[in-house]
């Protein structure tokens, strides 16, 4: 039995992607903590801010999927702190924040 208790994670990323652009626009970030876009107030990733990171991250899809998964931990935690009873699944933040993003081989070829 573990007589401590573990430490809290630290905070995952600054949520400051994707760049505005035009670069004198409202950017398509989140609007913490309720994750909401700051330009269109849609979920956060919209669809505009969805495009923006892919062309961003266009180059280093790793980078695109960690920082992705950082997201999903800040929102997951901000979210269930909104919503302790009725807040989204975990699949449905999956597939909000992760799923979409860069493309994934099978492991194995059928």
């Amino acid at each position: 039995m573990i007589s401590r208790r573990l430490p809290q994670p630290g905070d995952g990323p600054a949520a400051d992607r994707p760049r505005a652009y035009p670069a004198h626009a409202t950017p398509h970030t989140p609007l913490r903590p309720i994750w909401c876009c700051r330009a269109c107030g849609r979920p956060w990733p919209c669809a505009q801010a969805r495009l923006l990171l892919k062309a961003e991250y266009a180059t280093d899809q790793i980078a695109l999927s960690i920082y992705l998964c950082g997201l999903l931990h800040e929102a997951a935690r901000d979210l269930y702190r909104l919503h302790p009873d009725d807040g989204p699944s975990p699949r449905e933040l999956f597939a909000r924040f992760v799923a979409w993003g860069p493309y994934r081989r099978p492991a194995v070829a059928d």
